[in-house]
């Protein structure tokens, strides 16, 4: 934080909860927290006569998407729009109980998703709000913690399920087995398999020996894991559910408060996005793109009413850019993002998220994006999981070519020695990739994996 302050072209000001060790003055303002606490005892009242004044409909924040298709851009919304998003999750969550409630808090406030969800509505229902010291501590501190509700991105949890299984695998023995007979009957049961009178019995055995233990892993009081900002893949969704944890899938933009539907606790469907919040509307435009409308959506761009104008229609229908359909109980179902489809020579549209996340759940690729726009096939650039050589990788790509279509099928690829991180800027600060970047940076890459083949 030091670093990014001092090459700031206007000096902020830093606030540290502990007093930070300077070797010398910076050429910033840096305040501890306590010298924050003492500049407002006398101006207590008068922050709350200014609260007083302020209408719905002033912004209440700037906050910057995270530029996964180009440079950020500042997002202004009201105090209405950040209520309305808390109302609405506060009707979706009701029934889960909201008294006495303790969040785990992973993601930087800086992110809309976090800062709505994983901050605001948590403070308007009164809960407590702990925040996790790393990805590494993330374990540590559920246990310490014990959360009631946990919110995070679908890359955490593929993280944490793919920390889980090869942990079972180096262990293996009876507690492998019993595991994954917990996630085998687990999945059948969600996915509306029929479990004979012998499965059901071992499940109910597993329930106790198996989900109990993972559910005590998460502090033994957790109601629900909520995971948005990016598609959570329906195996890691069932992965979680099949164990007994219970995960509600959002959906949501910057530009929208950013929350927009949520499945419900009473009714998960997995491949979905469940229905729109309290308060909000979503229909599907001829060409798929999801549209949306309500007091969620944002005043405009910061100083860009022309990329602003784009976005929200003279209808005041806010266009997503994604691409979904709605079930016949109103959930949504996305597809894509309208500007990630690849649309190959041939003219067949391919959906790259859904072939990247089938390889990432693959335990020898850690990352991976796809290309081929206007190309006659797909190739991919891969980061390889730890100690997994690039043979492992190839068989991997095997197994998920055998599962796809032709058109799907990934040709040619490469391992990279350089993973997407958020300081290469290949990655949001939710850990979605950004594929322009990707593309430039790797283009020589990308160009040799299509070499002199047309097929």
């Amino acid at each position: 934080m030091m670093p990014a302050a001092a090459r700031a072209s206007q000096p902020p000001t830093l606030i540290c909860l502990e007093p930070p060790r300077l070797g010398q003055a910076p050429s910033f303002a840096v305040l501890d927290w306590q010298q924050v606490l003492a500049m407002g005892v006398d101006t207590h009242q008068a922050m709350r006569d200014r609260a007083a004044r302020l209408r719905r409909d002033d912004t209440a924040c700037i906050i910057h998407t995270s530029g996964t298709g180009g440079a950020p851009r500042g997002v202004m919304l009201s105090h209405g729009a950040l209520l309305a998003d808390c109302l609405g999750a506060h009707a979706l969550l009701r029934d889960l109980g909201l008294g006495d409630q303790v969040f785990l808090s992973f993601l930087p406030l800086s992110h809309s998703y976090e800062h709505t969800v994983g901050l605001i509505f948590p403070l308007s229902i009164g809960a407590t709000i702990a925040y996790a010291e790393s990805l590494d501590q993330l374990a540590a501190n559920m246990a310490e913690v014990r959360p009631t509700i946990m919110t995070a991105v679908p890359r955490l949890y593929e993280s944490m399920r793919a920390r889980i299984l090869g942990a079972l695998r180096r262990q293996g023995g009876a507690k492998e087995k019993l595991f994954l007979a917990a996630l085998r009957l687990g999945t059948k049961r969600l996915t509306g398999q029929h479990l004979s009178w012998g499965e059901r019995l071992a499940d109910l055995a597993l329930d106790h020996l198996v989900r109990a233990k993972v559910r005590q892993r998460f502090g033994g009081r957790l109601k629900a894991l909520v995971s948005g900002g990016a598609p959570l893949a329906f195996e890691v969704g069932a992965f979680f559910a099949a164990l007994g944890v219970r995960i509600l899938q959002g959906y949501g933009q910057t530009e929208a408060g950013p929350a927009i539907s949520c499945s419900p606790p009473s009714l998960i469907k997995l491949d979905t996005v469940g229905p729109p919040l309290k308060g909000i509307s979503v229909r599907i435009a001829d060409d798929g793109e999801i549209l949306v409308k309500g007091e969620v959506l944002m005043q405009g761009y910061w100083r860009d009413a022309e990329a602003t104008a784009r976005a929200i229609g003279a209808d005041g229908w806010l266009h997503t850019g994604d691409i979904g359909e709605m079930d016949a109980d109103g959930y949504i179902r996305i597809t894509d993002r309208k500007k990630d489809i690849i649309v190959n020579s041939g003219g067949d549209n391919i959906s790259p998220q859904r072939i990247e996340g089938l390889l990432t759940l693959q335990p020898e690729i850690a990352q991976a994006m796809v290309h081929g726009d206007k190309r006659p096939h797909l190739v991919a650039l891969l980061v390889a999981a730890e100690e997994c050589d690039t043979a492992q990788v190839a068989k991997a790509v095997e197994r998920v070519n055998n599962g796809l279509s032709t058109i799907e099928k990934i040709r040619r690829h490469a391992v990279i020695d350089q993973a997407f991180t958020t300081d290469n800027l290949m990655l949001t600060p939710t850990m979605k990739i950004r594929r322009h970047v990707i593309r430039q940076h790797f283009a020589e890459q990308i160009e040799r994996l299509y070499g002199d083949r047309t097929d």
